[in-house]
Formats: C-alpha cells, sequence, structure tokens
C-alpha cells in the first residue's frame, strides 16, 4: 500500500504499538487479525492524506524554495540528507520523536501515546535533538566552509 519498504516498516511498528496499548481490550474483538488489518490500513490512509509524508525530490525542493538556480537547490538537498543523517546519529528515542514532530507532522500527545513516554519526556527528548541536530550542522557547515576557503586562498 505504500511502495516504500521504509514507510511499510513504520506503519507496521506503528499497528504494533497501537495493538499493544490496546492488549487488555482485544479479547472484545472477534477477530484481532482483522482489526490489525483495519489499523494498518487506515495508518497507510493517514499518511497519503498527509501532505508532510510525501518524499521530497529536487525538483519538489526547487519549487517549495522558489529557487530558480540549480546550485542553490543542489545546496539545499545536500543540507537535507546532512541533516538525515546527522538524525541517524541520535539516540534512538530521540530518532523517534524528532522525526514523528518534524517530519511526520505528529502532535507531540500522540508521540506520548505512541511511545509510552509522558509529555515532558517527548518535549524535554524533541529540544534535546533539535539542539543536538543543529550544533552538529553549524559546525559541519562552518568547517566546509573555512575549507572551501582555504582551497580557494591556495587556486
Amino acid at each position: 500500500m505504500t511502495e516504500e519498504t521504509s514507510d511499510a516498516e513504520d506503519i507496521v511498528q506503528e499497528a504494533f504499538l497501537k495493538l499493544w496499548r490496546m492488549r487488555e481490550k482485544l479479547d472484545e474483538y472477534r477477530s484481532i487479525d482483522a482489526l490489525a488489518t483495519e489499523i494498518v490500513k487506515n495508518l497507510c490512509i493517514d499518511r497519503w492524506k498527509s501532505p508532510v509524508h510525501a518524499s521530497v525530490g529536487l525538483d519538489e525542493i526547487k519549487v517549495l524554495s522558489g529557487w530558480d538556480n540549480p546550485e542553490q537547490t543542489l545546496v539545499a538537498n545536500d543540507q537535507v540528507q546532512l541533516i538525515g543523517k546527522i538524525m541517524e546519529t541520535l539516540p534512538p528515542l530521540q530518532q523517534t520523536i524528532i522525526r514523528m514532530k518534524d517530519i511526520e507532522g505528529y502532535e507531540s500527545e500522540e508521540i506520548a501515546e505512541i511511545t509510552g513516554c509522558d509529555i515532558q519526556a517527548v518535549r524535554m527528548n524533541l529540544s534535546r535533538a533539535r539542539k543536538r541536530v543543529r550544533e552538529v550542522f553549524l559546525q559541519l557547515t562552518n568547517e566546509r566552509k573555512e575549507n572551501q576557503n582555504e582551497n580557494r586562498r591556495f587556486a
């Protein structure tokens, strides 16, 4: 239904979390398989409806940014990829929370429910994750600029 393995894995994980949270009420359902299928179907539909879930390619970055300059578009794409790599270095819970909040568009309350954390823990982890991504991003981009300036001096 998603045509993307990673999206499908995320949806299945969310479905399992939903089933786990409602584990004490599962006896009320005649078919847990049917319930699980319905949950997965609804999660897929939610993902399709949400514009936040759409993958963004170079053409979309250009359109979204309003840039006609291919160089600016490539720089923006490089920055998006760098941020993605930085996010991969975060602790797993922070990765999950920042992805759910900033990429998938979940509300903090929904994230708390899905992850099993209290709302304050979600906010704290989100703040720490954003701060770390910002710090590393600025550090790496400043290093790149310094290297470019140094290369220009020697050229």
